[in-house]
């Protein structure tokens, strides 16, 4: 469920960015400059963020995963039969 969240994060982010890349100039001077690279550094940030979260929340669950199964392992071992 999660990672349809990011992935329709990830969609958001491009269609802002491909809306916006138009109107922002970098070539102008002083604060429209400063403001263009300042919101395209903050986009791309958000963008890779989403990003990573994407691609590393299936890595958590398999981790999580095999942790729990290592604690159900070594409860079995620990009982005594005797």
């Amino acid at each position: 469920m999660k990672n349809n969240r990011y992935l329709l994060y990830l969609l958001l982010c491009g269609v802002m960015l491909y809306i916006a890349l138009p109107e922002l100039n970098l070539q102008a001077g002083g604060t429209e400059a400063l403001f263009a690279g300042s919101w395209l550094f903050l986009a791309l940030l958000v963008f890779a963020g989403n990003l990573s979260a994407f691609l590393y929340a299936s890595q958590r669950k398999i981790r999580t995963g095999n942790q729990k199964m290592e604690s159900v392992q070594k409860r079995k071992s620990r009982s005594y039969t005797g």
